[in-house]
C-alpha cells in the first residue's frame, strides 16, 4: 500500500479524493511514516478538510495549505513551501489536487520533478454516483482532461463510491465493480477501495466477501 513516496491524489469534483487524502495521509502516519499533506487546489484555495487540522496536527502529519486558506480571499496562490514536496525525499508527500482540468493545472509544476524521481503514484479517485462520472465515457473523458492539464499520467485507480449519509454496502460494491471496468479499458490497477469503518466491522459483510480488504487504521477523522 505505501510503496511510493509521492501520493498525488486527483479526481473530479465531488469524488472525495480529499478525503481520501486526509485517510491516506493518517494511514502513513499511523504506519510510523514521516508524513505532509499539500493542498494544491489553486482554484479553490482553502482545505476543505479543515476540520482534519487537529487529528492531521496530532498524528504528526505535516498540513501545507494555501496562505489564504480559511479566508474570504479568492486568489490562485500557492504556499512556497509545496516545493518542499519535492526537494524533501525524506518525507512521504500526499498531494491533494483541485478538481478536473483546472484544477490540475497546479500540478504541472512539479509533474517534470515527479516523473524524474519516479517514486509516485497518481491516483485517480471514482465515484460512480457522481453525475459526470456515472458511466465510462464520463469517467474517461474527465480522466483525459486531469491528465492533459496536470502532465502526469494516472497510475492507479480508487474507488470511493458514496452517496453520502446513504452509503451502504450496496453502493459500495457497484462502484468497485464500475471501477473494475474502467481497470479493465485503461489498463490501470485498482489500488484499493475507501469503505468507512462501519461498514465493515460486521462479521457477516458483503464487502468482506467481495473485495480484497486490507485493515488500515485511519484515526477518528474518517
Amino acid at each position: 500500500m505505501f510503496d511510493k513516496r509521492v501520493n498525488v491524489f486527483m479526481g473530479h469534483y465531488g469524488s472525495g479524493k480529499t478525503f481520501v487524502a486526509v485517510n491516506f495521509a493518517l494511514a502513513l502516519a499511523n504506519a510510523g511514516k514521516p508524513v505532509s499533506i499539500y493542498d494544491l487546489d489553486i482554484v479553490n484555495p482553502y482545505f476543505r478538510t479543515v476540520d482534519a487540522q487537529k487529528k492531521l496536527q496530532e498524528a504528526g502529519v505535516e498540513l501545507v495549505v494555501s496562505p489564504f486558506a480559511e479566508t474570504n480571499v479568492d486568489l490562485p496562490a500557492m504556499n512556497a513551501k509545496s516545493y518542499k514536496m519535492l526537494d524533501d525525499k525524506s518525507r512521504f508527500a500526499v498531494a491533494d489536487i483541485g478538481g478536473d482540468d483546472r484544477g490540475a493545472l497546479a500540478l504541472g509544476r512539479f509533474a517534470q520533478r515527479i516523473k524524474e524521481e519516479n517514486d509516485y503514484e497518481a491516483l485517480f479517485v471514482i465515484n460512480k454516483f457522481r453525475p459526470e462520472t456515472r458511466d465510462i465515457d464520463g469517467v474517461l473523458a474527465i480522466k483525459e482532461e486531469i491528465e492533459r492539464s496536470g502532465k502526469l499520467p494516472f497510475t492507479a485507480l480508487v474507488n470511493n463510491a458514496n452517496l453520502g449519509d446513504e452509503t451502504d454496502e450496496n453502493t459500495i460494491i457497484q462502484g468497485y465493480e464500475f471501477v473494475k471496468e474502467v481497470s479493465k479499458i485503461t489498463g490501470l490497477p485498482v489500488k484499493f477501495t475507501a469503505v468507512r469503518q462501519d461498514l465493515i466491522r460486521g462479521e457477516i459483510s458483503k464487502i468482506k466477501q467481495i473485495l480484497p480488504i486490507t485493515p488500515i487504521k485511519y484515526g477518528d477523522w474518517q
